[in-house]
């Protein structure tokens, strides 16, 4: 009798540990999924971003009657395989330059053209940020579940590592600290 009472409670504890490690392995899973589709939406969004700026080119030499080169990051974008990262802080340069020279050249305050794509910049702007926030609070979350007990057991046996904010910034600095 007593050995039936050990066997069972060995064969449940089994399998209350099975469940759990499947249902950990899910939750990882889960968020992989949700980074993934927010990094799609953030490609999507930085794309139009760059197919804007790119399209500005045209309008703005048209309108300031000049061969020399504008919007030089956006040539340079083109030649180069960026992540979105990488892409993000260089079309924020262009945006910079964009302004510029809106500031610098009259003729481009009242171009119908050239408004509408500053009105659509800034739209792309508020999208941006909200997606920037969603990736960060998910990549937060995922964050945990790595460094957290007894999860990271399964982020070590499947290899699993946290992930950058889109800001960028690592986790981890070099002293292995959370950065704030």
């Amino acid at each position: 009798m007593n050995t039936i009472i050990v066997i069972l409670s060995v064969i449940i504890a089994i399998c209350l540990i099975l469940i759990l490690l499947v249902s950990t392995y899910n939750h990882f899973q889960d968020y992989i999924i949700r980074i993934n589709e927010a990094d799609v939406n953030i490609d999507a969004t930085l794309r139009k971003r760059f197919d804007l700026l790119n399209k500005s080119i045209g309008i703005i030499k048209a309108n300031i009657k000049t061969d020399e080169e504008v919007l030089e990051i956006i040539e340079k974008i083109r030649s180069k395989k960026l992540n979105n990262f990488e892409l993000d802080r260089s079309l924020y340069d262009a945006i910079n330059e964009f302004h510029a020279l809106k500031e610098k050249y009259v003729e481009l305050q009242t171009c119908q053209e050239f408004i509408k794509i500053e009105i659509n910049l800034m739209e792309s702007e508020s999208e941006i940020v909200g997606l920037r926030k969603y990736y960060n609070d998910i990549v937060t979350d995922y964050n945990k579940l790595v460094k957290t007990c007894p999860s990271n057991f399964i982020a070590l046996l499947k290899h699993y590592k946290t992930k950058d904010y889109f800001d960028g910034n690592n986790v981890e600095n070099e002293k292995g600290t959370v950065k704030l």
